[in-house]
């Protein structure tokens, strides 16, 4: 007769199986690491580096779309001139982009 252990596939310490069943979520790990992960962090580290070196004069952009120029600068805040006697503040983290000082040509 044939033992139970080993007509239900139990072979004792097979390894190797293991390891092949786990390859697939190791392979897809790696997968997602290089392709959202790594790049997610790099995206991140770039605007950090971009909000501590925003200055007076900067133009920049607001998360919310508002368009201004940086006229006070403390800690965590930013005063921002939006128009003629207009001037709002603004938390450093809700800054999405520093406008740069080239305009890109447009194409007649």
């Amino acid at each position: 007769m044939i033992s139970v252990a080993y007509a239900a596939g139990g072979t004792g310490g097979d390894t190797m199986g293991i390891l092949m069943n786990l390859a697939p979520l190791i392979l897809i790990f790696v997968v997602f690491y290089f392709l959202l992960i790594m790049p997610q962090q790099k995206k991140a580290k770039e605007h950090k580096q971009m909000l501590a070196s925003i200055d007076k004069g900067d133009e920049v952009i607001t998360s919310g779309g508002i368009h201004g120029k940086v006229v006070g600068v403390a800690d965590q805040v930013l005063t921002l001139d939006i128009g003629e006697k207009v001037k709002i503040k603004v938390s450093r983290e809700f800054i999405a982009l520093k406008k740069s000082g080239e305009q890109p040509q447009t194409k007649k």
